[in-house]
């Protein structure tokens, strides 16, 4: 696996994952999870393990989606897990992510909520 730049802070996670998203980096953007994170894609469904995330991300990526960046909402920070958020540009919703402080310091990615719509009501 090659050696990819690591988050040494929650903020840099994002910015990665639209570098390696647009690079077509299916692996790239796995790398970013810890080993049985869960990401909530497909809408409606669940994505277990970095790689079953991988081989997720090789499907999406094949269309080669253009992602752009998204200015983070303040993160939030407990000890070593911490909450990242984005307002999505088209309005839906919100983007959410927990991350945790690995033992070299850098941050991946534990739980990915990537679209929330909320229920009409």
């Amino acid at each position: 696996m090659p050696e990819y730049e690591k988050a040494m802070r929650p903020e840099d996670i994002t910015r990665l994952f639209v570098e390696r998203s647009n690079a077509g980096d299916a692996a790239g953007v796995a790398a970013l999870y810890e080993e049985d994170a869960v990401l909530a894609y497909p809408p409606g469904e669940r994505t277990v393990g970095r790689e079953a995330i991988r081989a997720l991300w090789e499907k999406v990526l094949a269309d080669r989606p253009r992602f752009e960046p998204e200015q983070p909402l303040p993160t939030l920070v407990s000890g070593d897990i911490a909450l990242t958020s984005t307002p999505p540009k088209d309005g839906a919703g919100a983007r959410a992510q927990v991350v945790r402080r690995q033992p070299d310091g850098s941050w991946l990615r534990l739980l990915d909520q990537p679209e929330f719509v909320p229920p009409n009501g």
